[in-house]
Parts: structure tokens; sequence; C-alpha cells
């Protein structure tokens, strides 16, 4: 398959997610989780709840001056309340009262997150991805210093990373949208998530530029484009099933895993897809064009 001279269809596909991203970030913005905004995140469990119950336990929070409470179900026995920030001694007190009106009520989790913590916190994470993508511009310029003379190293390593960028930006604009439609969080996990996509997406990016150097020595007399199309259906298949195999255990932990992994799970899946697409369709093409001119 001639995949440079598809190379347009690639570029607009490429070109309306980012636009969507880009155009929900900046209009809906992110849903912030308390990991980087401060406040409380506490899930307690019951046998089971009902409408009246959550009621019943909403109607008692009012009472224990915490401030503005939401409650949200997370299955058949779970509920997850959010509220400002209480210390431990307010936490206790407030879970005995509880446990006095529902005896079986469990806790399963308590976090309480200041506000100036959580906008630290934020400032590192951006600061972590920020340093992993010139990590790895530095490192592939080094890796591929004994390219070939007709493309030089540091165009591997400058592509790569806008491949990172464009399979972040995918990521990003998903959970705007899932965000504002689904009420999901962008917390700790949500960066864990970009940091294990990009390390998974440049994977895949290397392996199909080392093959385009290999071939550009191997097949001297060929065209630029014959060589990438070459490398790119001689990777395909193996970065496909490399693929496959890892989405399936993902699956199976967003179907049938604990809820507090969704958001984890959910932002892999999705880098994971988008990260294949890039570095088979994206960052091959881009460099033909970036060689060409």
């Amino acid at each position: 398959m001639d995949y440079i001279a598809k190379r347009k269809s690639f570029y607009l596909f490429s070109g309306l997610i980012i636009a969507l991203s880009l155009g929900g970030l900046i209009i809906l913005g992110l849903n912030w989780g308390i990991d980087f905004t401060g406040g409380t995140f506490w899930e307690v469990s019951l046998s089971s709840w009902n409408n009246e119950k959550i009621e019943q336990v909403n109607t008692f929070l009012k009472t224990q001056d915490i401030g503005q409470v939401s409650i949200q179900k997370a299955g058949e026995a779970n509920i997850i309340l959010r509220l400002s920030t209480i210390n431990e001694e307010k936490h206790q007190q407030v879970l005995k009262d509880l446990q006095k009106e529902f005896p079986s009520l469990q806790e399963k989790r308590f976090d309480s997150i200041g506000p100036s913590i959580g906008q630290g916190l934020r400032r590192r994470s951006i600061w972590a991805v920020l340093l992993v993508f010139i990590g790895i511009l530095l490192y592939l310029s080094y890796a591929f210093r004994h390219s070939s003379f007709r493309i030089p190293s540091y165009r591997y390593g400058s592509l790569a990373v806008l491949a990172l960028l464009h399979d972040a930006a995918f990521v990003v604009g998903l959970f705007v949208f899932l965000g504002k439609f689904q009420g999901w969080e962008v917390n700790s996990d949500f960066i864990v998530a970009i940091l294990v996509v990009t390390g998974y997406s440049v994977h895949d990016t290397i392996v199909v530029f080392d093959r385009i150097r290999e071939n550009l020595a191997l097949k001297s007399k060929e065209t630029l484009q014959n060589i990438i199309n070459i490398s790119i259906s001689q990777t395909i298949i193996r970065s496909l099933n490399t693929s496959l195999t890892t989405l399936l255990p993902l699956l199976a932990l967003y179907f049938w895993g604990p809820i507090s992994m969704k958001v984890l799970v959910s932002a892999m899946i999705g880098g994971v897809v988008i990260g294949t697409y890039s570095s088979l369709f994206i960052a091959p093409t881009l460099l033909f064009d970036w060689q060409k001119r």
C-alpha cells in the first residue's frame, strides 16, 4: 500500500482530532480532581444503596458543618462523597456518626488534600510531562546519530516528540469530553497514564524509524517514498499485534476491574490506540514531507 500517497487523509483526521481536543480544552476545560484542586474524596460501602438511603446520608451530612457535599453512586454497594478539605478529627467524628445511622457502613477510601498541595502537585505533574518529552527528544537525536546522511538524526527525535504531542492532545481531549458528559475527573492516575502512553507510543515510533534507517542503507537506489512505504509495511503487523495484546488486558480491567482504576485504564486504552495510529501513519509521513522540503 502507498501510505505516503494517502498522507493527506491521515493529516486531515489528525487535524480534526487536535482541533476538537484544543477547542474542548479552551471552551470546556478539564474537570480537575481533588488531587490537583484540593478537597476530600471519601468512599463508603453498604450492603446496597437506594435513593432513600442516599438522601438520608445527604441530609445527615448537611448538619455536620463540612460544607457542600457531592454524592455519587459507584456500583450497588458503594457511594463516593466529595467535599471540602477536612481534618482527621472531623473525619473520624463524621464516620462514627454515620455508622450509628447505618451500622453496616464501612469505609473503603479516604483522601483529603489541601488546596496548596493540589496546586503544587498539578505544577509538578506538568513539569514531569514536559521533561519526559525533552528527554525523549535528546535521547532519540543521540540514538539516531549514525543514521543515513539523507535524514539528519534530529529529525527522528523531533518527529517522535511531535507524534507524542499528537497522542497527548487526543487523550486530553478525550477526558475533556468525558469530564463534561460523564463527570470523570483528571487525577494523578491520569498523569501516570499520560507518561505510560508516551513511553508506549515512542517505542512504536522508534521501531518504524529504525526500519526506515536500515532500509535507507540497504535500498539506497530506491526513492524515499518507496523506502518509507516498505518500512511501514514491514512493521505494521508487528505494531498491530503488540497493540492488540496490550488492549486485551486493559479492556478486561476496564469492564471487570475496580472502579477506582477506570480513569487510568481509559486513558491508557485511548493512548494505545492513538499511539499505534500516529507511529504508523503520522510520524513516518511527516518524515517524508520534512525531508522532501
